[in-house]
């Protein structure tokens, strides 16, 4: 197999992970939770997001998190925002990357944001434009690459409008989210296919949620076809607030150990990684969904 020698695995435990527990979870075990990621080698941590609390209360407190995480300044720190009063706070709390997001979706984004493709796609435009003066770093998401859950499957072409225009705007990398877990191998290679014919691959991320046990299959498609940004979960944790049924995300230790067995440098401790995906777990009183925490318990 042609595969990259080294991946770079973004973490969205934190934040994509703990969003849609009702359990709150205070300020320093999420600091705590960073810090042993951090500790395990893991490059890209998503801190949290500046979305208003009526909507993500698990949210509410990413300025005090990101104030105890600081001062990882070997790890890239993203924060989510979805509009200017979000970047707004980020600028107040000296925020260096940010994460947007848009959806592929028409039906989702409705429901997400409450405004049409298009519209999102404009309010960004005034977030990167803000971003890029202050020297931030963007990432963008696409959400529900390969499928949703009002409109079904969509077509790659309609994924890659939104991620051209997201690059347009000077996002350094997009993160192709199949937000509910229904893609399978070959559609991945498709809409990888699809994007590397109009930019290069290595502004590509993928990001699975294990919802129909696709994942890993999914993510070694995207592996076979260039890409080498993979957005992972500790303990698998997460889900979608706006997209019934979607289980959590493809569990960061299970990443590690296909990567790790296919000789793919990550520069993230495996067993580190586990212990950080347990503290969690123990504080949310489930099992991890990691099937090699399980496996090594």
């Amino acid at each position: 197999m042609n595969l990259p020698k080294n991946v770079k695995i973004v973490e969205v435990g934190p934040r994509d992970g703990l969003q849609n527990e009702s359990k709150a979870v205070p300020v320093d075990v999420k600091a705590a939770f960073i810090d042993q990621l951090a500790s395990a080698g893991l490059q890209s941590i998503e801190v949290g997001s500046f979305v208003s609390p009526k909507w993500v209360p698990q949210m509410a407190d990413s300025d005090k998190v990101y104030e105890k995480v600081k001062h990882l300044t070997q790890v890239d720190l993203p924060l989510l925002v979805p509009n200017m009063k979000g970047f707004e706070t980020a600028l107040e709390n000296d925020v260096r990357s940010i994460s947007v997001f848009a959806a592929a979706s028409e039906s989702f984004s409705q429901r997400n944001t409450n405004v049409s493709i298009d519209e999102s796609l404009q309010r960004l435009s005034d977030v990167c434009a803000a971003a890029l003066n202050k020297n931030m770093r963007i990432r963008g998401y696409v959400s529900c690459v390969l499928g949703c859950p009002y409109e079904g499957e969509i077509a790659p072409e309609k994924v890659l409008s939104v991620s051209k225009r997201l690059i347009d705007m000077g996002c350094a990398e997009i993160s192709l989210g199949d937000t509910i877990g229904v893609g399978t191998p070959g559609q991945v290679q498709n809409l990888i296919q699809v994007h590397t014919a109009h930019m290069p691959v290595e502004k590509l991320a993928v990001h699975f949620h294990d919802t129909y046990g696709q994942a890993l299959a999914n993510i070694l498609s995207a592996l076979q076809n260039g890409v080498n940004v993979i957005d992972s979960s500790a303990s698998g944790l997460g889900g979608c607030p706006y997209a019934k049924g979607a289980s959590g995300n493809v569990a960061t230790e299970d990443v590690l150990y296909m990567l790790h067995g296919l000789g793919i440098s990550t520069g993230a401790d495996l067993d580190k990684t586990i212990a950080a995906g347990q503290m969690i777990s123990d504080y949310l009183g489930r099992l991890s969904a990691s099937k090699v925490a399980q496996a090594k318990q």
